[in-house]
């Protein structure tokens, strides 16, 4: 796949950008400025559709983002606000919804997450917040116990289980609403915060629910899968930044009077690291671009995001363990980066599923079809 002038153009300046205003070294009071500065160019508003006052983009520049975004390991609501909630408005969100919340989630006005079951899944039976009928309203009750929040959120959009009836809904809420605990985890990725958010008996309007009732379940399932296809672009971006941290330090260490680099041991170690990124990014951009064209039926979709997140997982976590080991005993001490990228390639192969769920998946979509 070719990108277009434009798409290389978004590409480029969101790499020059994120490389001079990294924060993931930086204090938690950076977040907020950060994340301004990536509204006003205009990346929360990518796959707002034009008719909402987005940009109408899709799939290929919302990955091109995350890989550089993923790259620097920036710390921003980014994948919570525009890769989470945004695509659940817009694959499962009622037209009123829609047209509600799309534009200030693009433009800074609000700022939300979106809460699943753990591990951001959309089965029914995974979700652990309940949704019971209070007149013309509802009370939410129960406990998300790992929520992506960097304290920046202004808004959530929570899929609950409905009581006393078979359904599931999607519920938007304010962050200080009554009855909403939230209390920051210890985390081992220090670049992706997290929260515990409990539910006593939070009380909401009938208009709180954004959900299309008709089409809620399959849409949250998509969101779901978009999602990892969009985390599998983000374990690119650090797959290929660890690439470069290893052939960088290569060049400079010194041993029996060559540069470590000149050894054809270094050379083959990172020729194998540069063959598993560059699959995993040409897969990764390559359903991207048959997303956008359309037509890919739910089967389909969810077998070709199976072997993109198969191929980024792994690529990850093969490129971020090989660049601590060629850093030597200095590759995880808090000084270099790969103990970073080491980190958050761990975090993100447990998230939406771990590989062995994208295999079977994979493999019984491939199984029908034959």
């Amino acid at each position: 796949m070719n990108l277009s002038d434009e798409q290389r153009a978004l590409q480029e300046t969101a790499a020059d950008f994120l490389a001079a205003h990294t924060n993931a070294r930086k204090e938690a009071d950076a977040d907020a400025e950060l994340w301004s500065c990536v509204v006003e160019l205009g990346w929360a508003a990518v796959q707002v559709p034009e008719e909402l006052d987005g940009l109408g983009l899709g799939q290929v520049e919302l990955a091109l983002l995350m890989e550089e975004m993923g790259r620097r390991l920036a710390r921003t609501p980014f994948l919570g606000n525009v890769v989470l909630a945004q695509t659940a408005l817009l694959q499962a969100g009622t037209v009123e919804a829609q047209q509600r919340a799309l534009a200030a989630l693009a433009y800074g006005e609000r700022t939300a997450t979106l809460i699943l079951g753990p591990g951001l899944d959309a089965q029914p039976a995974a979700l652990t917040v309940k949704a019971r009928r209070d007149g013309d309203g509802w009370v939410l009750a129960g406990e998300a116990a790992q929520v992506l929040d960097d304290g920046l959120l202004t808004h959530a959009y929570v899929a609950a289980r409905i009581e006393d009836a078979p359904g599931v809904a999607l519920f938007e809420l304010a962050v200080d609403a009554a009855g909403l605990s939230r209390t920051p985890l210890e985390v081992w990725d220090l670049t992706r915060p997290q929260a515990r958010w409990c539910f006593d008996e939070v009380r909401l309007t009938a208009d709180a629910r954004v959900d299309d009732p008709t089409r809620v379940l399959a849409g949250l399932a998509r969101t779901r899968v978009l999602a990892a296809l969009q985390l599998a672009a983000e374990q690119v971006g650090g797959a290929a930044q660890c690439l470069q941290l290893a052939v960088d330090y290569t060049k400079e260490r010194v041993q029996f009077g060559k540069p470590v680099a000149s050894f054809q041991a270094i050379k083959h170690r990172v020729a194998e690291m540069m063959v598993r990124m560059e699959t995993a990014r040409s897969t990764v951009l390559g359903v991207a671009a048959r997303v956008a064209q359309g037509g890919l039926d739910d089967a389909t979709l969810g077998a070709e995001v199976a072997a993109a997140r198969v191929q980024a997982t792994e690529a990850y976590r093969y490129c971020a363990q090989e660049a601590i080991q060629l850093h030597g005993g200095v590759g995880f001490t808090w000084e270099y980066d790969p103990q970073l990228h080491f980190k958050r390639a761990q975090w993100a192969s447990q998230w939406f599923g771990p590989t062995r769920d994208w295999r079977e998946a994979l493999a019984a979509h491939l199984l029908d079809a034959a």
